[in-house]
């Protein structure tokens, strides 16, 4: 509940700011003042419900409105980056229309930049909307990504074998069981010899969201489906009660732990690990989930977050799945990825330590991608020469 009055007070704050720049800034008269303003009020409205959803309403009412207001927020990140722009440039405009129109009448000058202003106004609020939109879109249609990935150390008799990496649904706020269901008909329909969930499937708590993980349970892979947590399990709820959830729906999680999966003749370990930033006592422990495997056997890491490789390159780690940065989910977030993570998406090398990062095929927040298509990753394992 503080985390939602938190988020709904600085929402305030910026919805005050909003109305400043796109009423007050703009001398914007009657009725269209108010229309823009209970406008603002709503979607802030909406927005709270949409933070509180799956966590402190329930979403059998909370979702669709919801839905609307996280949607509203994609919006408003284009829409107050353009609005910055705008005020940088009319401050701009404002010194050097002074210094060239010193002769003028001043009410002349404020005039011609206020019209600039309303127009600029104007286009990066339609920009906003449309770029949300297209994220919404974007957001709604998951792609299969296949990816050849050669690895030294992988037995023949293991080349070939194909890995659905499935992470980020983060189902609760904004989808439900019906998104939870369509990534699961993708991932049977591809055939997958392994399923690898890498966490942050939830926003919420399990009384609340339990619920729309259930399709889960019909995902099918000859030689397994396992699991590890994300940072996001731990947000609304307990992480080890999210985990038991999934150990009913038939994942294995793997919780510092570490299983040997067996083909003909041959032997790799798969290990999974909790997140980088879990709460005690879910700490990872890299070493603890290694401790007493023969270093000769291929590993293959599951664990959340790409900067844990950093460690798994150490501890001899053949192969790290992760996902965790969505690849920026909105253009231009994904520049700021790189100052936490090694790896904003897709094929990488840390050190001795191959690593895939998905993009996720979810969204954390706004219902929205621009620029990062959301993903199911096909992974072929090969043998490299």
């Amino acid at each position: 509940m503080t985390r939602v009055v938190v988020f709904g007070v600085v929402l305030a704050l910026l919805t005050w700011w909003l109305h400043r720049r796109l009423v007050r800034a703009t001398g914007l008269t009657r009725p269209w003042s108010v229309v823009v303003d209970v406008v603002l009020v709503v979607l802030w409205v909406l927005a709270v419900i949409g933070a509180g959803s799956g966590e402190v309403f329930d979403t059998g009412w909370a979702r669709p409105p919801g839905f609307v207001g996280w949607a509203w927020l994609g919006a408003l990140l284009y829409l107050v980056l353009g609005l910055l722009l705008v005020a940088i440039g009319s401050l701009v405009v404002r010194v050097v229309a002074r210094l060239r129109h010193r002769g003028e009448s001043a009410d002349q000058v404020d005039l011609s930049r206020r019209r600039t202003l309303r127009l600029a106004t104007s286009i990066v609020a339609v920009g906003a909307v449309v770029a949300a939109g297209y994220g919404v879109a974007e957001a709604a249609r998951p792609k299969v990504v296949r990816v050849r990935v050669p690895l030294r150390r992988l037995p023949p008799e293991f080349d070939g074998v194909r890995v659905a990496l499935v992470s980020d649904l983060h189902v609760g706020p904004a989808r439900g069981a019906g998104f939870t269901r369509e990534v699961v008909d993708v991932i049977n329909a591809q055939e997958p010899d392994l399923v690898a969930i890498v966490g942050d499937l939830v926003d919420g708590t399990v009384s609340k969201v339990a619920p729309d993980l259930e399709p889960l349970a019909d995902l099918r892979a000859p030689m397994g489906i396992f699991g590890v947590s994300g940072n996001h399990e731990f947000y609304a709820d307990d992480g080890g009660r999210w985990l038991d959830v999934w150990d009913r729906l038939g994942i294995a999680t793997l919780r510092n732990q570490r299983v040997a999966l067996r083909r003909g003749e041959a032997t790799i370990d798969i290990a999974g690990i909790h997140d980088y930033s879990s709460p005690a006592p879910y700490e990872p422990d890299l070493s603890a989930a290694l401790a007493g495997r023969d270093p000769s056997t291929f590993v293959m890491l599951l664990a959340h977050e790409p900067r844990q490789a950093l460690e798994a390159s150490d501890l001899g780690v053949d192969l790290q799945l992760s996902g965790h940065t969505h690849g920026g989910q909105m253009w231009p977030l994904r520049y700021l990825v790189p100052l936490q993570q090694p790896s904003v998406t897709g094929l990488d090398r840390i050190g001795n330590t191959v690593l895939y990062t998905t993009r996720g095929v979810g969204a954390w927040g706004p219902p929205v991608r621009v620029a990062a298509p959301p993903e199911i990753t096909i992974l072929e394992l090969v043998r490299a020469d």
